[in-house]
């Protein structure tokens, strides 16, 4: 049965901008930059303009996927009034076509001149600054391409590996990368811990999903996966973060307070039997948020870790 609450919802014209920015996934965008820069400062390289910049950047490019999706899926017709998530402000009709376009091109252009602030900033040779330019510019292209397009590849599957490089290796790497000026594989491990739990995320957001993105040809890969394996795969994912950075602490002795990440395994305990434990999607509604606290609480510990390390 069709339900149009959320479409007979009344929606002011701010309200409709502010579930289409999701600030809820913001904090997750500061993340990598969070352990990269807790990386640098452990290694006597902080910065704080740079990170501030590349934090700033960051947050700029989540907003543009945010609304690059809203698009996507409005333009496609995904976002129905039967998916349990919610309905945003273009799906409402209360944000017209052109004015998202506009707004992606404003975000897009602030993102630009963020990032060239950035490089400015951080960058001591050519090759870096063509180097991060070349990245950004990825980037860019790939928040508006994971729904956007003849064939986006958030559609295909592909959505998960590309959380995993952007808010994993590239943003913790990146970010450490532009304070230290080092090539070394020291952030890796962090760097994927990080990208798997933001993985999670997207995750929590395709099991809730689930039904409505099948019966719209989004396939995820929580659809290919299907619900009950993509449950396992929530857990991996969890697990792995977690597997990542205590094989980093314990390879670089930071004990004691370099396990302070530790402190969130109840939660990733609480969420993983809850996660096992339903079968439906409607069940997933509340997780996507709690893996977004979860994930933003696992690094912030682990930076600390490393700041008191």
């Amino acid at each position: 049965m069709t339900d149009n609450s959320q479409l007979a919802t009344p929606v002011t014209y701010t309200q409709a901008w502010l579930e289409s920015l999701r600030p809820r996934t913001l904090p997750l965008a500061c993340a990598s930059i969070i352990t990269g820069s807790a990386l640098a400062w452990w290694q006597g390289s902080f910065n704080l303009t740079t990170a501030l910049l590349a934090l700033l950047t960051t947050v700029l490019l989540q907003i543009l996927s945010n609304l690059a999706n809203d698009y996507g899926d409005a333009i496609k017709g995904s976002d129905t009034p039967d998916r349990i998530g919610p309905l945003r402000g273009m799906q409402k009709g209360a944000i017209t076509q052109r004015q998202m376009k506009m707004a992606m091109t404003i975000t897009v252009a602030l993102s630009m001149l963020s990032g060239i602030l950035l490089l400015t900033e951080a960058c001591r040779t050519l090759n870096d600054m063509l180097g991060f330019l070349a990245l950004g510019a990825l980037a860019i292209v790939a928040a508006i391409a994971y729904t956007v397009g003849r064939k986006p590849y958030g559609y295909l599957g592909l959505g998960d590996l590309s959380v995993l490089i952007f808010f994993g290796w590239l943003g913790v790497t990146g970010s450490w990368y532009l304070q230290t000026h080092l090539w070394d594989l020291l952030p890796l491990l962090p760097a994927t811990g990080c990208g798997l739990l933001a993985t999670a995320v997207l995750n929590a957001n395709n099991m809730r999903d689930i039904d409505n993105d099948r019966l719209n040809g989004k396939f995820t890969l929580a659809v290919r996966l299907g619900a009950r394996r993509a449950r396992y795969y929530h857990v991996l994912l969890l697990c792995a973060a977690m597997g990542c950075f205590a094989l980093f602490t314990l390879l670089h002795n930071l004990h004691p307070f370099g396990a302070l990440f530790l402190l969130a395994m109840p939660l990733l305990w609480q969420q993983g039997r809850y996660v096992l434990q339903h079968d439906d999607a409607v069940s997933m509604r509340p997780l996507l948020v709690k893996t977004v606290k979860t994930a933003l609480l696992i690094n912030i510990l682990f930076a600390a870790g490393l700041i008191l390390s």
